[in-house]
């Protein structure tokens, strides 16, 4: 996996436990039409087939996963911030900790730090690179004390 690859992890997480909570608010709105069963007579053929209790039980098992991806998110987050700590030049740092840990736009990195677009492409680049090779020094040192 590449350093691009590595540091996007988080975003596509990010995207997906967003993608799932617009399913659980899919769910609860189905559960405020969904009725329960209060009789005792026999159900008509028609009968609802999104029944609250089932409708509950999904909206809990989403609300249990979306739980655990966030859990996993910030543990992903947390291990990305410490290798982007790594990088010998607090410009990379800035340059990787904006685009890949606060997901910002090139335009708006570009005005917060004062380059242009073209100059923060190139510096982009660079932290891409220097991120790689400390990343592959780190694996090649925890290897060494195996």
């Amino acid at each position: 996996m590449n350093a691009k690859e590595y540091l996007s992890q988080a975003y596509l997480v990010d995207h997906r436990i967003d993608s799932k909570l617009e399913q659980l608010s899919e769910l609860k709105d189905l559960s405020e039409k969904a009725t329960a069963t209060i009789s005792d007579m026999p159900g008509s053929a028609t009968r609802n087939v999104h029944r609250l209790e089932d409708v509950i039980a999904n909206m809990i098992d989403l609300q249990n996963e979306i739980n655990d991806d966030i859990d996993g998110l910030v543990n992903l987050k947390r291990e990305i911030m410490q290798q982007i700590k790594t990088v010998p030049s607090p410009e990379y740092q800035l340059i990787l900790e904006r685009r890949y840990m606060s997901y910002k736009p090139w335009e708006q990195i570009a005005v917060e730090i004062g380059y242009s677009l073209h100059y923060l492409y190139k510096m982009h680049s660079a932290a891409l690179q220097s991120f790689d090779e400390v990343r592959k020094k780190t694996q090649i040192l925890k290897l060494d004390t195996k």
